[in-house]
């Protein structure tokens, strides 16, 4: 399981300029590197909170990483289990379940392994920072050893 102590928080630039001007773009329907905006209600105050995030398809699945670790948009999505993403008009309703990584489970870290690489390999220009000089091209042990720290959900569209 992701380690609750793990957060990078975000600088004023990141918080005042970067996530507002991704997600007013995202919300005009200019997805921005496959950008959507998440919204997810907050466990506490029940409001709908929303944040910019890249989905990752890989393999016909769908895929949320938290590049920062936990987050509040990673401790609310853990509570709420559902949640939306929208690009302009467009609104997805979708549940999630969370990938636990567990030690000794094999299926459980490849598929870890393999969304962690290739979101790297998709995003690294934006998000890499965060993943302390582990990349795409990193070896499966340097992966394994910060995989805890990012989060990581499957994301299932709810059909109405």
């Amino acid at each position: 399981m992701a380690q609750a102590t793990h957060y990078q928080k975000p600088g004023w630039l990141t918080r005042n300029v970067l996530n507002r001007m991704i997600a007013r773009l995202t919300r005009m329907g200019v997805s921005v590197a496959g950008s959507r905006v998440l919204r997810v209600r907050g466990r506490t105050s029940g409001q709908m909170r929303s944040n910019p995030v890249n989905v990752l398809t890989l393999d016909g699945e769908r895929y949320l990483v938290a590049p920062r670790g936990v987050t509040d948009w990673v401790r609310n999505l853990r509570v709420a289990g559902t949640g939306e993403l929208v690009v302009g008009r467009r609104v997805e309703s979708f549940t999630a379940t969370e990938l636990v990584r567990v030690d000794g489970e094999a299926g459980a870290q490849e598929l870890a392994l393999h969304v962690l690489r290739e979101y790297l390999r998709r995003w690294k220009w934006e998000v890499g920072q965060f993943f302390g000089g582990v990349g795409p091209e990193s070896t499966d042990e340097e992966l394994l050893a910060i995989a805890d720290k990012h989060p990581i959900f499957a994301v299932s569209t709810v059909t109405r």
